[in-house]
């Protein structure tokens, strides 16, 4: 296992930018504890319907907000009072913004030195996604979404959880770069290929058979925004899906990983059939990124590639990650040099092949 700093990607430990925490059904049982970015954290859906996260910690005496389900206070249904969450020790509440409002043994002022840092976090797509900044900056582009997620016909996903995997998430982007995995790891060898960077956004189109579905050709345009969710358009004959693939630091050079498809139904309206068709490609898609999976397992860190000109820009890959380990101010200076679309030497281009699918980049 690697640490950020061993991949010289800046001065901080953990990237900038929106991340998944949970899939959003789960919030449907209560306040859970979990644990991204090194450090603790109370997750819950407040009344409005709303996720809160906050540092899980209550500056009173040390507990945890989210981790007891034993405390009368949790059994009774009365930890969450709006969008706010008790302690289950005292009772303290914390409101949405990580600031104590009531104390319910004290009737003065609530202590301003008692607060928690609160995160940035949305529901959509199925998936709660926290925004991330060490120096505590609020977001600076809006969380990924997909228009289709809100079209009935087509059919959302539920998450597989991958768990979690010992490696840099740095190793996880290189595959963004990789052309030349996509035949020995996947059986998928592309026929054209490029990558494209545009500010916080990182994309790769590229094209060629599939050995899994008798040489049929797969395009995709496939798109990191920010430094943990990928979203991909996949397009094969008449069927096209999207697909979600997300890591999320839990430490420094361990992360937590979800996968998921999105998949047109036949007809206007879902049957059990497209039900059953969309359950049959989310897997398959899942099997062939746990070859990924597999081999991440298995690596060592390679901290220096040793590249060829025809394997991949990785370097481009890797300097554009870097922006989210840096200074917010330092971000525009990386990506206004990386700004721009790049090409394998030796292999076509999406445009030589006159490669024409909607990319689907909601921008």
């Amino acid at each position: 296992m690697a640490v950020a700093s061993e991949y010289r990607l800046g001065p901080h430990t953990f990237p900038r930018g929106w991340f998944v925490v949970a899939e959003s059904s789960e919030l449907d049982q209560g306040p859970r504890a979990v644990r991204f970015f090194g450090r603790d954290l109370a997750l819950y859906r407040g009344e409005s319907g709303n996720p809160v996260l906050l540092d899980a910690y209550c500056g009173h005496m040390g507990t945890h907000l989210a981790a007891s389900d034993s405390a009368m206070i949790v059994r009774n249904g009365q930890q969450i009072e709006g969008d706010s969450i008790r302690c289950p020790y005292h009772g303290w509440r914390y409101n949405a913004q990580g600031d104590v409002d009531d104390i319910p043994y004290h009737d003065g002022p609530c202590p301003k030195s008692a607060s928690i840092r609160s995160y940035p976090v949305v529901d959509t797509m199925g998936c709660i996604m926290a925004w991330f900044d060490e120096e505590g900056g609020e977001p600076d582009y809006a969380a990924p979404s997909l228009e289709q997620w809100q079209d009935s016909r087509w059919i959302q996903w539920q998450l597989d959880h991958l768990g979690e995997l010992d490696i840099h998430p740095q190793e996880v982007l290189d595959n963004m770069s990789d052309i030349r995995h996509l035949g020995p790891t996947h059986g998928a060898p592309c026929e054209y290929f490029e990558n494209e960077v545009r500010d916080h956004i990182y994309i790769q189109r590229q094209g060629g058979p599939m050995q899994l579905y008798g040489g049929v050709m797969l395009y995709t345009t496939t798109w990191y925004t920010g430094p943990g969710i990928l979203l991909s358009k996949q397009v094969w004959g008449d069927t096209a899906q999207f697909e979600l693939i997300a890591n999320t630091p839990v430490e420094d050079g361990r992360i937590k990983a979800w996968h998921g498809c999105l998949v047109r139904a036949q007809g206007d309206e879902i049957t059990d059939e497209d039900l059953d068709i969309a359950r049959q490609t989310q897997a398959g898609a899942l099997e062939a990124f746990a070859t990924d999976f597999q081999i991440w397992r298995h690596k060592r860190p390679a901290l220096k590639i040793m590249a060829l000109k025809t394997d991949g820009p990785f370097k481009v890959g890797r300097s554009w990650y870097s922006q989210f380990y840096r200074a917010r101010g330092e971000a525009a200076s990386v990506t206004s040099e990386l700004n721009g679309v790049y090409h394998v030497p030796g292999v076509e281009t999406p445009a030589e092949r006159n490669h024409a699918i909607d990319d689907g980049l909601p921008i």
